[in-house]
């Protein structure tokens, strides 16, 4: 079984026999929930591709050393996933952004739909916008993710159009759509793909006139209809599995 992994600000400078210290929520969790004992093995990320292997050396109740054995730095993963997450109502969107970290989605945008039941404002954007970071971190440390996927803050259409313009392949999940998701051709993968995740309301027709005119292509999954909570995670997947990612 693969080692514990945990997560760090900054692996900068570390080498093999540097002395890490892990302080805060981190190293409380991990001494205090899971347990870790002095002579452990486990891993360090910093969540940015940089992986350290060691060997825990003290603990406290909020602190841990590790004595780095080896350092690793890991390539950005090819080619990178973007989905753009319409907000769900209640937990779902909690769901959401937690498969998609697992199966690699490398940014997860909220995105204020405009037949979005969930409405992201004031205080209640900073703790929700804070919970779905903490969420993709979490999961991003027990999937053993060496880079972590980013969280921005919530997008709006006209920030979603822009992301369509700059993004290599542009995709926008809808059910009256007649294309089915494409086939990625081996040989000339692209570089970003971005994945549009409506509402469950759908998304309304100014917002899909809006994005297809920047350039994304609007595609079906199905003839099932998806949650909106589960249609990325599907989308991905099939995505992904058609990537050397997936396919070693």
């Amino acid at each position: 079984m693969t080692s514990h992994l945990h997560w760090v600000p900054s692996l900068d400078g570390v080498r093999a026999g540097s002395v890490v210290e892990v302080t805060g929520e981190e190293a409380h969790h991990a001494v205090v929930v899971r347990r870790l004992k002095a002579g452990e093995e486990l891993m360090l990320t910093d969540g940015l591709g940089t992986t350290l292997t060691g060997t825990v050396e003290q603990t406290s109740k909020r602190s841990f050393t590790v004595l780095a054995e080896s350092v690793e730095t890991t390539p950005r993963p090819d080619p990178e996933l973007t989905v753009v997450q319409a907000l769900p109502k209640g937990e779902r969107g909690e769901l959401a952004v937690e498969v998609l970290t697992e199966i690699g989605v490398g940014r997860i945008v909220p995105w204020a739909a405009s037949r979005s039941v969930a409405v992201w404002r004031g205080e209640r954007a900073a703790k929700s916008h804070a919970k779905w970071q903490a969420t993709a971190r979490e999961a991003a440390k027990q999937a053993r993710r060496r880079w972590f996927p980013q969280v921005p803050a919530l997008a709006q259409t006209d920030e979603v159009v822009a992301m369509i313009a700059d993004a290599d392949l542009a995709l926008v999940l809808d059910e009256d759509a007649v294309e089915p998701l494409p086939t990625l051709s081996a040989g000339d993968l692209p570089g970003e793909i971005l994945l549009v995740v409506g509402p469950e309301g759908g998304i309304a027709d100014d917002e899909l006139a809006a994005f297809t005119a920047a350039g994304a292509r609007t595609v079906r999954l199905g003839s099932e209809v998806l949650r909106t909570s589960t249609a990325g995670l599907a989308a991905a997947s099939a995505l992904l599995a058609q990537t050397p990612r997936w396919r070693g």
